[in-house]
C-alpha cells in the first residue's frame, strides 16, 4: 500500500493506493480518515486498484478555510479529479457515512463515471433530508447535525478530550466492543490531534445546509449505476426506515442487505462480510 498526494482543483488529497485493475474508490465518513477502510483494503486490492483518500479537510489532506470549500460540489469534484489523476475514466464508488453521501451525489451527477455504487450506512441524502422534516425519531437521532451548525463551539467541545470522544463515538456505539482496539483509538487521536482538525470535517455539515447539490452546472438525476446498500440495523444515528424508499432514487438495479446486531460502524464490526459483499457485487 502506497501513500500518494494527488492534487485535484484547489486541494491536495492524501491517498492510500494498492492493487491493480479497475479503479475502486473508498470514501470514509465522519469522524474518520482513510484508516476507516484498513480491513477492506487488502482483500479488495487483490482484484482492483483501490484508492482510499483522506477526504478534503481530513488528516493529511488539504484543509482550506471557510465553509464554502466543503459544499457538495467541491466534494464531488474531488472524486472526479481523483479518478482522472489516477488515469481512469470511471470507477466503482464505495462510501460510508459522509463518504456515502458524497458517493450518492457523485453517482447522480456523474453517472458516466460511476461503474457501480456501493454505500454503507448512509441513506440517500434526499431521503434523509425528507425524514428530518417528517420523522420525529430521526430528528432526535440527528441532534448533532443542528449542534454542528453553531460556530466554534462544536469543535471546541470535541477537542476537550480526544481519547474520551473517540472511545465513546467508536467503541461506545458498537455491538462488538472489540471492533476498535486501543491501537485503533490511538490512530484516531493522532489524526485529530492537529490544529483545526475538527473544524473542517464539521464544515461538511454546515455547507450541506447552505449550498445546492450540483456540479459544473449539472443537477442530480436518478442513479443509473447498479447500486448496493449495506446497512447495520442498529445504527444510533440513522434509522433503518430511512432505507425503505431507496428505490425511488434509483433508475437502475438496487440491492439492500441488512446486518442485524450491527451499529453504524459496519465495516469495522463485520469487516470480512463487508469485503465479501463488495466483491460479490462487483463480479
Amino acid at each position: 500500500m502506497e501513500s500518494k498526494y494527488i492534487t485535484t482543483d484547489d486541494v491536495t488529497l492524501h491517498c492510500k493506493v494498492a492493487g491493480s485493475g479497475k479503479l475502486m474508490i473508498l470514501l470514509h465518513g465522519f469522524p474518520e480518515f482513510w484508516y476507516s477502510w484498513r480491513q477492506q483494503i487488502p482483500a479488495l486490492a487483490e482484484h482492483f486498484t483501490v484508492a482510499v483518500p483522506d477526504m478534503r479537510g481530513y488528516n493529511q489532506s488539504s484543509k482550506p478555510k471557510g465553509v464554502y470549500h466543503y459544499r457538495p460540489e467541491a466534494l464531488v469534484n474531488d472524486v472526479r479529479g481523483l479518478i482522472k489523476a489516477l488515469g481512469h475514466e470511471k470507477a466503482i464508488i464505495v462510501g460510508h457515512d459522509w463518504g456515502g453521501a458524497v458517493a450518492w451525489w457523485f453517482a447522480s451527477l456523474y453517472p458516466e463515471m460511476t461503474e457501480r455504487l456501493i454505500v454503507l450506512n448512509m441513506p440517500h441524502p434526499a431521503e434523509l433530508q425528507k425524514q428530518l422534516l417528517t420523522n420525529w425519531a430521526q430528528l432526535k437521532r440527528s441532534w448533532y447535525i443542528f449542534f454542528f451548525q453553531l460556530p466554534y463551539l462544536p469543535e471546541r467541545y470535541l477537542t476537550k478530550n480526544l481519547r474520551g470522544f473517540f472511545t465513546q463515538a467508536l467503541r461506545g456505539w458498537c455491538y462488538n466492543k472489540n471492533a476498535f482496539s486501543d491501537a485503533d483509538i490511538d490512530a484516531y487521536v493522532q489524526a485529530y490531534n492537529q490544529p483545526g482538525a475538527f473544524t473542517t470535517p464539521i464544515n461538511y455539515y454546515r455547507a450541506a445546509w447552505r449550498y445546492p447539490i450540483k456540479a459544473n452546472g449539472r443537477k442530480p438525476v436518478k442513479i443509473t449505476a447498479p447500486t448496493l446498500l449495506l446497512f447495520g440495523e442498529n445504527d444510533k444515528a440513522l434509522g433503518k426506515e430511512l432505507t425503505y424508499n431507496t428505490q425511488n432514487y434509483c433508475a437502475g438495479s438496487l440491492q439492500i442487505l441488512y446486518q442485524p446486531q450491527c451499529s453504524h460502524w459496519i465495516q469495522h464490526e463485520h469487516p470480512s462480510w463487508v469485503s465479501s459483499q463488495i466483491l460479490a457485487f462487483c463480479e
